[in-house]
């Protein structure tokens, strides 16, 4: 997945407030302490649930990036000192059960729930995602490649770019489901500036990038359906410590979800990584423009 490394302390300072300060004992002084990745998209996340917090009444909210790797956070949330996380369905539900093949948002989710251990919970999920996409040049799509069904007869003539690990992980399920072998899959990087430049340039005409991307719109890149569903969901999802939020809190989080679109986190994303704002302000912004603020 993309994961921008932000440079917590530069971008916090000018905000009102540390929010790496305290937090340490979270759940058990009865503060709610929010966890948060050290990446863009989910140190903006943690901002905007804080900011549905305290406007649902909450005024004992800390967020408290980075945290660290899913082991970490998951043993944070067990030991409460943290109370909530934003992360993602597909990649939460691999991780407490790696043999699921469940892809479709619904069957993530319903089965995310099922197998979450004793100790958490998961609130309502967004229709934001921020997962994997396959995308071409605005020429090959307008050759007729739309999908990757579309894309599957034409891969043998194809270079694709994208991070190391996706042979391992994707090319035996892209040749299973749609007949797709590439004519050379080189490395780039992960969604990045690397993978970006290789498809404009033409060096690589396939590329993997993420839903969130500002660099798909950007540079007029466009994405494919993935009519098969070979890459699972990852809609966003707030994990919680089972008890640390009230049914207030539980329902403003909710809220949230509701009204997060993949649009609007990849707009939140522009803001923030581009336009280099303070995501305090970014996360405001998104609260007044919903209706979730008091």
């Amino acid at each position: 997945m993309k994961r921008l490394v932000v440079l917590v302390a530069l971008v916090l300072a000018a905000g009102c407030g540390n929010p790496l300060a305290g937090g340490g004992e979270g759940g058990a002084s009865g503060d709610i302490i929010i966890g948060a990745s050290d990446v863009g998209e989910s140190l903006l996340l943690a901002q905007i649930y804080a900011g549905a917090l305290r406007n649902a009444g909450a005024s004992n909210v800390t967020v408290r990036p980075p945290v660290g790797s899913r082991e970490v956070v998951v043993k944070a949330l067990q030991d409460k000192s943290l109370s909530v996380v934003p992360d993602y369905s597909g990649n939460l539900l691999r991780y407490f059960d790696k043999d699921t093949t469940a892809t479709t948002p619904q069957d993530v989710y319903a089965q995310l729930r099922q197998k979450l251990p004793a100790g958490f919970e998961v609130l309502d999920q967004a229709p934001a995602e921020d997962k994997d996409l396959l995308v071409v040049g605005p020429q090959l799509a307008s050759s007729g490649v739309k999908t990757f069904s579309d894309l599957g007869p034409r891969c043998r003539d194809l270079v694709f770019g994208g991070p190391g690990q996706w042979s391992s992980r994707w090319k035996d399920k892209i040749k299973a489901l749609y007949g797709c072998e590439f004519k050379e899959i080189r490395t780039t990087d992960t969604g990045g500036p690397v993978t970006v430049a290789a498809l404009k340039s033409g060096d690589v005409q396939v590329a993997d990038l993420f839903s969130t991307s500002s660099t798909i719109a950007a540079n007029g890149f466009v994405p494919l359906v993935d009519d098969k569903n070979m890459f699972p969901a990852q809609n966003i999802v707030p994990l919680v410590a089972r008890g640390t939020l009230s049914p207030s809190e539980v329902a403003a989080l909710n809220r949230v979800s509701a009204v997060l679109t993949t649009s609007q986190l990849t707009q939140l994303n522009v803001e923030f990584t581009e336009r280099k704002r303070n995501p305090l302000d970014i996360a405001e912004e998104f609260l007044a423009r919903n209706n979730l603020k008091s």
